[in-house]
């Protein structure tokens, strides 16, 4: 069950790779694929927001990715749960105010994880 978790651990950091990679390098090409109901013109002048945004996902990955490397199992639990708990709340907030389908790509991958962990 080790394997599994760590491979959901590996996808959701994955995907929180990619959010970095597109808010904060490709908010006006990529991003406008991604947010189709975002104003058009409104990418060029949120860029740097955007960049700031991508920055926080950038810092999910990258407690998800040391959540891996930690050997002590107690400790790589906890660790992995905080940030899945912030993936989890971070995604259920964009559900609300930016994009019901952040829902699905966020926190439900995130909260599975998450049962996984505490059941095992």
């Amino acid at each position: 069950m080790q394997i599994l978790i760590s491979i959901l651990i590996g996808f959701i950091t994955l995907i929180h790779v990619y959010i970095l990679w597109f808010e904060m390098f490709a908010w006006e090409t990529k991003g406008r694929k991604v947010f189709k109901s975002f104003p058009k013109e409104l990418f060029a002048p949120t860029k740097s927001m955007a960049a700031n945004q991508g920055l926080y996902n950038g810092f999910l990955a990258a407690g998800l990715i040391w959540s891996l490397l930690i050997t002590d199992d107690i400790w790589q639990s906890y660790v992995a749960l905080f940030f899945l708990a912030c993936v989890a709340i971070a995604g259920i907030y964009g559900a609300l105010t930016v994009e019901r389908k952040i829902l699905f790509v966020q926190t439900i991958p995130a909260a599975i994880t998450i049962l996984l962990i505490l059941i095992f």
